[in-house]
């Protein structure tokens, strides 16, 4: 890591490249992300539909909730796993294994890269943001990010009274990739809904507000192993990045420079924080790799900009 200077250098901002390659370059994060959700709606579909077969077994069969790859390796969702705990039914051990596998692998890359990588509502989402953005949507009201958990612990508990998973049954998320996979159906209205809560209620009013989902993989995401990298020491607080963030708030500026990354389990490894930033602060890496900057006292470097600053308050 380079040292710092000492004086501030000159703030630069984000400009979209003009050449195609620089789009590219751009975007290749949110490309690669649409890549991967578009690859396993394929393979959920291409087996349900197509009968596509690995060796002799189905390739993918099964949904989000609960499904087994070749048919020889289970995985489950750790969460629906837990609302099953909740009503005290019995777990097959096959299930068991399977939630282990999705969470261990989850734990490693980010609990959150499911929310940004995988879940197809994020395609929904990311839509709702962009109108958001081109016609200046104000929030109607606020809700604390913090409502996730609650709504977690709720699931959880009207799970254990009425003896079944109660957010699989609801879950816009499960009701989406059914409608996707097995054929559209009315369903697609509690995405409609989605959509329009994130367009025109609250920014990021699903994923980053309301989804016990999300909030059980910013738990899981705590101790992951990917991580977003930062560089303290070439970081002009521009801002771009926490305009760009969905979770804009995990972009805390003193904790990212005293760790040497962005540490919050919220954060998705989305990547598009590290897409705009103009001085290439940012960057994707192992948590072991990570080289925190030192901090000694609130008059230092660090100490002058971080996410919760009204000046680098993200505008709609």
């Amino acid at each position: 890591m380079s040292a710092p200077a000492d004086t501030p250098r000159p703030v630069r901002h984000f400009e979209m490249p003009s050449s195609l390659a620089g789009k590219l370059r751009v975007y290749r994060f949110a490309i690669a992300r649409r890549l991967v959700q578009a690859s396993v709606l394929v393979l959920f579909f291409g087996t349900a539909h197509w009968g596509w077969k690995l060796l002799g077994p189905p390739l993918l069969a099964g949904n989000l909730s609960a499904a087994k790859l070749a048919g020889a390796v289970p995985l489950a969702d750790p969460f629906a796993i837990l609302q099953v705990f909740a009503t005290r039914h019995a777990v097959a051990g096959e299930a068991l294994l399977g939630a282990g596998l999705v969470l261990a692998a989850y734990f490693l890359l980010g609990g959150r890269v499911f929310c940004s990588w995988v879940c197809p509502m994020n395609v929904v989402t990311d839509a709702a943001r962009r109108v958001r953005a081109r016609l200046a949507v104000r929030d109607v009201f606020a809700i604390p990010p913090g409502a996730r958990y609650a709504v977690l612990g709720l699931a959880l508990a009207v799970s254990a009274v009425a003896g079944v998973a109660a957010f699989e049954w609801i879950s816009p998320i499960a009701m989406l990739h059914r409608e996707i996979v097995y054929g559209a159906g009315l369903g697609l209205t509690s995405v409609l809904g989605v959509f329009l809560f994130d367009a025109f209620v609250l920014r990021n009013g699903w994923c980053g507000h309301l989804c016990p989902l999300g909030a059980f993989w910013s738990l899981v995401g705590r101790g992951a192993q990917v991580r977003v990298a930062f560089d303290d020491a070439s970081c002009t607080r521009c801002g771009d990045c926490l305009k760009a963030c969905p979770e804009p708030r995990v972009l805390n500026f003193n904790e990212a420079a005293r760790h040497g990354m962005i540490r919050s389990g919220e954060c998705t490894n989305c990547a598009a924080c590290i897409a705009v930033c103009p001085e290439s602060s940012l960057r994707l890496t192992l948590r072991a790799s990570a080289r925190p900057y030192p901090v000694h006292e609130p008059g230092s470097r660090t100490g002058f900009a971080c996410a919760e600053s009204p000046a680098f308050r993200p505008k709609e």
